[in-house]
Order: structure tokens, then sequence, then C-alpha cells
């Protein structure tokens, strides 16, 4: 606590800021996983928002049962109620699941035009330019964090590695429409981690935060799917067979417990960044060996993912920066 009762954190150990990177990459290609999960069951429901209704409510089923079985889990939701009612944390910093809820159903309306690889470099395009915003505002729990030469050069290596991945496709002009969806979509994945990082804080509980994360979107899917029903009728399709297909969930619970817990280690961008590594290889392994009708990487794909794991290394092994002072209890 300085003079001017401002609250300065410590600068986090390199090593611990290197195994959460891993974490985090490890919880991308997870999330490519789930996109090519969700963008083919919104094929089979012949609607994105219903698929995504299935995946996030699923999720919060598994969360409905596991929390209030845990001492971690139930102690983190009292611990939530305490800091929401003495302020130290603010009802908008609840809202991260609508970010998520709007990524969930852009994979159910998208994937199966676009393909994994190509959703996932617009997602890229869009997380990586808005996390370097959050950090430099001090939405995530680590604080304001200026932007180090390391951090810039990562986050300008990713664009240009999207751009390389996909130059081979930028001519279709029906499918850069389509991939607006995901663009915008990245573009709120930034803000989700770093207020989910905040309820993780403040709980003292990742499940408890996954938690929230997942009623507030929930909640708002069902609404959307109101909304849609009434005005286009039921989906055409009918829920599948097969149990893969109802995976969609439970990796997002994965994802996002993972995000809330490391976000105050690794800091928005790099969390973003060692996400966007593990999205892109994913993506491409999965268009490589599960090839659909909208996935064909080439080498420039394959390029573009080798570039990105650059930039993330650049990114992770740069000097730390030092966090900004910041508002106690903000």
């Amino acid at each position: 606590m300085t003079a001017t009762g401002t609250a300065v954190r410590p600068t986090v150990p390199a090593s611990r800021r290197i195994a959460a990177t891993g974490l985090a990459t490890a919880s991308g290609v997870a999330v490519a996983v789930q996109s090519r999960i969700n963008g083919e069951l919104g094929v089979r429901l012949a609607d994105g928002i219903a698929a995504a209704v299935v995946s996030f409510g699923l999720g919060l089923l598994v969360l409905l049962v596991l929390v209030p079985a845990t001492p971690g889990g139930r102690r983190g939701l009292r611990d939530l109620r305490a800091a929401l009612r003495d302020g130290s944390l603010r009802p908008w910093q609840c809202l991260g699941g609508l970010c998520g809820a709007f990524l969930v159903a852009t994979q159910g309306l998208t994937i199966g035009t676009l393909g994994v690889a190509v959703f996932t470099v617009a997602v890229v395009a869009g997380q990586s330019a808005s996390s370097l915003a959050v950090d430099r505002a001090g939405v995530g729990p680590a604080g304001r964090q200026p932007v180090t030469p390391a951090r810039l050069a990562g986050a300008a290596l990713t664009v240009l590695a999207v751009l390389l991945a996909v130059g081979d496709r930028l001519g279709d002009p029906g499918a850069l429409v389509l991939a607006l969806l995901p663009l915008l979509a990245g573009v709120g994945i930034a803000w989700q981690q770093a207020v989910n990082g905040r309820v993780r804080v403040a709980s003292g509980s990742a499940l408890a935060a996954t938690l929230v994360n997942f009623t507030v979107g929930t909640v708002a899917l069902l609404l959307t799917l109101a909304v849609d029903g009434a005005i286009r009728g039921r989906p055409a399709g009918t829920l599948p067979d097969e149990p893969w297909l109802y995976l969609g969930g439970p990796i997002g619970i994965v994802f996002i417990a993972i995000a809330a817990a490391i976000v105050r280690f690794t800091g928005v961008l790099l969390l973003g960044l060692a996400t966007i590594a593990g999205q892109i290889v994913g993506a491409v392994l999965l268009d490589l060996v599960l090839p659909t009708a909208a996935s064909h990487p080439g080498p420039a794909t394959l390029a573009g993912a080798a570039l990105t794991m650059v930039a993330v290394l650049v990114a992770a092994l740069g000097p730390a920066p030092r966090p900004r002072p910041g508002r106690a209890g903000g």
C-alpha cells in the first residue's frame, strides 16, 4: 500500500508465469475441440443458438451438482456473496458469461461453413487486439499491465500469423461476412477472462467463478432462443444420438476454470496469446485429421500456426511487466 492509498501487486515469478502459459495453451487446444463439437451439433440441430443452449446448459447442470458438493465450492459461493455485499466485487464483473455464450453461439452458427481453422483465426484477430486494451485498462485481477515491447511484438506476430494462415481464403466475401461473428466473439473473450479472474479472486474458487459464468451465459442463451423461436419457429433438426456431441459444455467448464485460475499470473494478453496458440494448433490438427467440406488447411495455414507459437514464446519469455499501481480492491 502506497502513501496515496493505492495497492501495488507483486511481480509474478517467471516459473509460475511459464507454467500458467503452458496450461493456457493446453486449454486452447480444448477450445478448438469444443468448437468442432458445437459446430457439428449446430449442423445437426439446424440451429446454432439451440446448439449453444445444449452445450452451456449441460455445463451448468454439471456445475450445479459439482460446486455444492465440494467444500471449496460452497466456501467460494459464500465468499462471492460477501464480496458482492461489501462492494469489493461489482455486479457487472459477474457478466463474463455473456461473452462466453456469444462465443459458443458463433461456434454453432459459423463453423459448419467456415471450418475450425478459419473460425479460430477470426476469434484470434479480435482477441489479440482486445487483450492489450483490457490489460492496459486493468480490468483483470493482475491490475494494469503496461504494453512492453515483448507483449506488443507477441500480439503483432499473432495478427501476422492470422493473415498468413487465411491468406488463401480472403477472396470469399460470404466467408468474410460470416467471420465477423467470431471476430466479435474474440473481442469479448479478453474481457470475459479478465472479469472471470476477478470473480475467482473474490470467491477464492475457480469452480464458483465458472458456475457464475455458466449461469449468466445459459440465462442469456435461453432468452435468445425464446426470441428466435418466436420469430422463426422451433429448430428443424433433432438431438443426435452420439454422446461425443454433448461434450462441449464439460470442455467449456475446464477452459473457464483454468482461465479464471491463472489469469492473475499471466495477465489477460499472455493468457489470450497462449490460448490462441492452443486454438490454432488444435484447429489445424482437427481440420487435417478430421477434414470437412469447409476445411482444407494448406501450407499457409500450417505456417501461420507455427508463427503463432513463436508469438506466444516471445510474449511469455520476455521480461515480466511490472503491474502499475491500482486502487485497492478495484
